[in-house]
């Protein structure tokens, strides 16, 4: 695939988002702009879901294979198996040898990524529309029959622990974050880190990640999402030719109950080898399947997204009394967090710094936000939206998750809709209701 070809249509499908954000396109200004998203769903008899959503602008295509698994799914003692199979797949399979997939698809010109989260595991790739059969066959091939030996489990393993390694080289705060993810989730699966405990990667067998395999990377747990250019027809009669002999596997269990604890403290102190002092502020706030949600992303872009952003405004640009600012709405299958982490230069300045945050939470809950500031915050996030569709290998993902998340695939052209119906008395209603009890840790240095 030409890359230079690939960087301008991005630019301009971005240009064109921005036009649509900021301006209106003729005969749209009066009326409902519904976004064009042409979907065809179907299941194989082996529980393979399938999204195809054509899109002719450029000779290529993208598929996304996602797993309906990830750190959630795991037990006590046997962290990282997920993270770790997602190494594993390109270890080799029945019919493709150890980085064999990684190189069919760059000789093609193509591109692939893949990523494991809490609730999910997907792998995508993105290759010459011609190739399509090609990606098909390599999807199938590690579905039915990846190669999961002694040896290359170790291997995998010690990567893992080298990242493990690395991330608390590179990144000062991670025992901080992990720690927080165990104050606002209410048992084990929802709390461990994706990456996995060292001691527990080191304890991970070939028999443990065989029965994980066997149990979670089965059709009847994955969607396969294709868009880009794309005869429908053909696409179907290829899914059906490398997918439908696939064993269907066992019932998959569900996760763990998600119910609170009664041990939580609202307020946490705890020493880290930490170069500035800090704290994380959480809240247990709506279902991502609620129609709050919407009302909650909002708030979100109002508090933290960009420079403009409250917290951002108050906390960096103009008092400069805090050195970071990050946060975000963070989802985990059913649950869904408030999350928020600043640091700053002593602890007198992160102690000003978390009085502003709680004011501007306060503001929030007492007075209307104006409409100018409502406008821009609604006009960040759609563009942020609108920018899953900007090629074709974001849209094919955007569609896997969306599935995986249970929304209706026919409401998706709609749902940017809600979001901008956003109105202020309603964000004061959201802000009182979810923003009352929070979740603090103080982060101090060692």
């Amino acid at each position: 695939m030409n890359k230079i070809l690939k960087s301008k249509y991005k630019l301009l499908i971005l240009g064109l988002f921005l036009l649509f954000v900021f301006g209106d396109f003729p005969g749209l200004s009066q009326e409902k702009k519904r976004l064009s998203l042409p979907i065809k769903q179907f299941k194989l008899e082996n529980g393979l879901q399938v999204i195809l959503s054509e899109d002719y602008s450029l000779p290529i295509v993208s598929v996304a294979v996602a797993y309906n698994v990830g750190s959630i799914n795991e037990r006590p003692g046997k962290t990282g198996l997920a993270y770790l199979l997602e190494n594993l797949m390109l270890q080799g399979s029945q019919n493709v040898s150890r980085m064999q997939h990684i190189s069919f698809i760059r000789r093609t010109g193509g591109d692939l990524n893949a990523n494991t989260t809490e609730d999910k595991t997907i792998f995508q790739q993105t290759v010459p529309s011609h190739q399509l059969a090609l990606v098909l066959w390599l999807e199938s091939d590690r579905m039915k029959s990846l190669e999961i030996t002694a040896a290359n489990v170790e291997q995998a393993k010690e990567a893992i622990i080298e990242e493990i390694h690395q991330r608390k080289a590179n990144e000062p705060y991670f025992e901080s974050f992990l720690s927080f993810d165990e104050i606002l989730y209410p048992n084990f699966a929802y709390s461990h880190p994706v990456i996995g405990d060292e001691a527990d990667v080191r304890g991970l067998t070939a028999e443990d990640v065989k029965d994980f395999y066997a149990t979670f990377y089965k059709p009847n747990n994955a969607v396969l999402s294709i868009a880009g250019n794309i005869d429908k027809a053909k696409a179907e009669e290829d899914i059906r030719k490398y997918f439908s002999t696939i064993q269907k596997g066992q019932s998959i269990p569900l996760p763990p109950s998600s119910s609170p604890s009664d041990k939580e403290e609202p307020m946490t102190v705890k020493e880290f080898l930490v170069p500035l002092p800090g704290f994380h502020i959480g809240y247990k706030i709506a279902s991502p399947y609620s129609q709050d949600f919407y009302f909650l992303k909002i708030i979100e872009y109002i508090l933290l997204r960009g420079i403009t952003s409250r917290l951002y405004n108050k906390l960096i640009k103009r008092s400069r009394i805090a050195r970071t600012l990050s946060g975000s709405i963070e989802k985990r299958k059913e649950l869904a967090t408030f999350k928020i982490f600043v640091s700053s230069s002593n602890e007198i300045m992160a102690e000003k710094s978390k009085r502003v945050v709680f004011s501007e939470i306060n503001k929030l809950k007492s007075s209307l936000v104006s409409e100018k500031e409502l406008s821009k915050a609604k006009n960040i996030f759609k563009m942020d939206y609108l920018n899953q569709y900007a090629t074709s290998a974001d849209k094919a993902v955007f569609l896997a998750k969306a599935f995986l998340a249970k929304k209706s695939l026919d409401d998706l052209p709609d749902e940017l809709e809600n979001y901008l119906a956003v109105d202020h008395y309603g964000l004061i209603r959201i802000m009182r209701r979810y923003f009352t009890n929070e979740l603090v840790l103080d982060v101090k240095k060692k």
